[in-house]
C-alpha cells in the first residue's frame, strides 16, 4: 500500500533564546513564537499531504516547561492531527528525557511515545508498518540503543526511531549521546531510519536503509543558519522518495562581507545591500536574522578606529533600506585592518623598512 509519512526532530518548543533583551530592536516576539509557529506549519503540511503519520524524534521541548502552557500547545496541535487521521509516534531524547519532564497532562489516544526501558515495535496493520523505538531514560545516555533494536519484520515497511550522535563525524558539536554506526543501524535490515539530536540536515544513507537527521524545525541562532524543516515521505510499492521541506518561519544566517578597497561607509552599505538581497531572495516572506562580518584591509578601519560603530552602523542602514524584505541584523562582528603604503614604507629608514625590502628579495 502507497502511504505517506513526516519524520521530524528537535522541535525546541519554546526553546528560552535568552539574551534576546540585550539586542536593542530585536523582534522578541517573533523569535520566540518562531518554534510554535514551525510546528503549526507542520501540522498543516501534514494534514495537507493526508499523512497516515508523523514521527518526533527527540527534543520536542528544550527542558521542563516553566509551566504548562508548553505542554498544553503541542498536545493541542497532536489533538488537529488526531482529528484528522494522523497518528503521532514520539521518542524522547536528551531534552525531553523521562526524567527531564515533571509535569503531566492527559495523554492523546492515536499519539504514541515509546517506552525508555527498551525498544519496542509499533505495528500499523493495515499499512504493514513496524516502527521500532526506545526513548532517553536521563540525559546523558551514553549506550548504544540501537545494539538492542530486533530486527525487521519480514514482509514489512520497517521504520526506526533514534535520538542520537550516531557517529563523531555526524555529531559535529552535538553532545556524544546514544552512539552507534552506520553498519549497525543497517544491520537491522530496516528500510527506513529517523534519526534526531543533529540540528543540520544529513541524509546519512540514500537506501538499505534510508538514514536521515532532518534538522531542527526552526533555526534559534546564527549558528543554526539555513532552512529548517521536515523529511516529507513518500513510500509507493515499497520505494522511498523523500523531500525536505522548509518549515521555518525565522531563517538565520551567516553573512562575510569582504571590506578589501572599499574606501568608504557608503561603500560598504552598497555592497552589503546586494549581498543581503541575494542572501534572502529564496524565502522574501521570512524573518532573515543575520550575523554580519566585515573582515579585510579597507580605510574603514581607520573610520571605525574614529568612530568606533560606524562599520555596524553602515550594515544596519543597508539592511533598512531593502524596502519589502524582513531583514533584523543580529550582530555585526568587524575585523579591519588599514591598508599598507608599500612603496612609503620602502622609502623609511627603520625596522619595518628593512622587513618590507626583505619580503620582496624574497
Amino acid at each position: 500500500m502507497d502511504f505517506k509519512f513526516i519524520h521530524a526532530a528537535d522541535l525546541h518548543i519554546d526553546s528560552p533564546m535568552r539574551g534576546l533583551s540585550n539586542y536593542e530592536g530585536a523582534p522578541i516576539e517573533r523569535l520566540r513564537s518562531a518554534t510554535r509557529q514551525a510546528l503549526i506549519s507542520l501540522v498543516d503540511l501534514a494534514i495537507a499531504e493526508q499523512v497516515a503519520f508523523v514521527l518526533y524524534v527527540g527534543d520536542i521541548f528544550d527542558g521542563d516547561w516553566a509551566d504548562f502552557h508548553t505542554g498544553q500547545f503541542f498536545r493541542e496541535q497532536n489533538v488537529r492531527l488526531v482529528r484528522a487521521g494522523v497518528r503521532v509516534f514520539i521518542v524522547k531524547g536528551n531534552h525531553d528525557a523521562e526524567s527531564q519532564i515533571t509535569k503531566v497532562l492527559p495523554k492523546v489516544e492515536g499519539v504514541h511515545v515509546f517506552d525508555h526501558k527498551r525498544c519496542e515495535t509499533q505495528e500499523i496493520a493495515e499499512l504493514k508498518v513496524a516502527l521500532h523505538g526506545q526513548s532517553f531514560k536521563q540525559r546523558a545516555v551514553t549506550d548504544d540503543l540501537a545494539q538492542d533494536y530486533p530486527a525487521a519484520l519480514a514482509g514489512w515497511f520497517n521504520i526506526g526511531l533514534l535520538h542520537t550522535c550516531l557517529t563523531p563525524e555526524t555529531a559535529g558539536t552535538h553532545l556524544p549521546y546514544a552512539p552507534t554506526s552506520v553498519a549497525t543501524l543497517a544491520s537491522k535490515g530496516y528500510d527506513y531510519f529517523a534519526l534526531g539530536h543533529v540540528h543540520q540536515r544529513q541524509v546519512v544513507r540514500e537506501t538499505a536503509p534510508r538514514i536521515v537527521f532532518p534538522g531542527n524545525l526552526q533555526g534559534r541562532h546564527a549558528n543554526e543558519p539555513g532552512s529548517k524543516g521536515c523529511e516529507l515521505v513518500t513510500v509507493r510499492d515499497g520505494h522511498i522518495e523523500a523531500e525536505h521541506i522548509a518549515l521555518d518561519r525565522v531563517r538565520w544566517h551567516r553573512l562575510e562581507i569582504d571590506a578589501t578597497g572599499l574606501a568608504d561607509v557608503d561603500a560598504l552599505a552598497a555592497a552589503c545591500t546586494v549581498q543581503l538581497r541575494t542572501l534572502v531572495e529564496d524565502a522574501p516572506e521570512l524573518l532573515h536574522a543575520v550575523r554580519v562580518s566585515v573582515p579585510g584591509q579597507s580605510e574603514l578601519a581607520r573610520i571605525e578606529a574614529a568612530q568606533r560603530g560606524t562599520v555596524e552602523a553602515a550594515v544596519r542602514a543597508a539592511a533598512q533600506d531593502l524596502q519589502g524584505l524582513d531583514i533584523w541584523i543580529e550582530k555585526v562582528e568587524a575585523d579591519l585592518s588599514a591598508p599598507v603604503d608599500r612603496v612609503a614604507l620602502e622609502g623609511r629608514d627603520d625596522a619595518l623598512s628593512e622587513v618590507v625590502r626583505l619580503v620582496d628579495e624574497l
